[in-house]
């Protein structure tokens, strides 16, 4: 697959660089108080010490234009696509690590469904911030080097990812949704399939593991 860059003008259709932000302290915070797995992902929405960073206002005043907002993490070691998600709104992810980002969009789903030749990949340099797009879709970030884990900062409104609210399903759309303001299209080889979540990306999986 070939690995594009976030500074490249094709990234224009999934988001923008984020720039005037010192984002140093915040990542220095989430070296200091999270692991990097070597052979999992975590995610957690909201993280306080993250949270007490002098940029949060900034982000939350500036970036969401006073909406409340989280800043958590997603860390590990990853070379699969497995699953898209989206949301109602932006998401900055700031890169304590080189990272690459497997995107598609949004108005590719066709009822319900997207092949995974839809998706491209972008290197994210670490210290580098990004909004990706509402209609960007997105998921767990990519080791950018063979066997090496990545840190990444990811804010977002406050309470996405937490419970999903119970609904009574509409529409194909409301099929997908996760978790709170979280809808998930999943590949059939992926745990997030087999705990029940929507699938509806067919081709392969992508993996990048020879493209790193």
């Amino acid at each position: 697959m070939k690995i594009q860059s976030v500074f490249d003008k094709s990234f224009a259709a999934y988001g923008k660089v984020v720039e005037g932000y010192d984002f140093t302290a915040l990542l220095d915070a989430l070296e200091a108080n999270s692991d990097k797995p070597e052979d999992a992902v975590i995610y957690v929405p909201s993280v306080p010490v993250l949270e007490k960073s002098s940029v949060y206002s900034e982000l939350r005043d500036n970036c969401y234009g006073g909406m409340p907002i989280q800043i958590g993490y997603c860390n590990g070691t990853n070379t699969k696509l497995n699953c898209y998600e989206y949301h109602r709104d932006s998401e900055i992810d700031i890169a304590a690590d080189d990272v690459i980002l497997l995107v598609a969009r949004q108005q590719d789903i066709i009822d319900g469904s997207i092949d995974s030749s839809r998706t491209e990949a972008f290197l994210c340099p670490k210290g580098t911030a990004v909004e990706l797009y509402a209609t960007t879709l997105h998921y767990a970030p990519c080791s950018a080097k063979k066997g090496q884990g990545f840190r990444v900062v990811i804010v977002l409104p406050k309470g996405t990812n937490e419970e999903k609210p119970s609904i009574t399903p509409k529409n194909t759309e409301d099929k997908m949704l996760f978790a709170a303001n979280k809808w998930l299209v999943a590949h059939k080889d992926t745990t997030e399939a087999a705990d029940g979540a929507h699938v509806g990306i067919t081709g392969e999986n992508i993996d990048i593991i020879d493209s790193i």
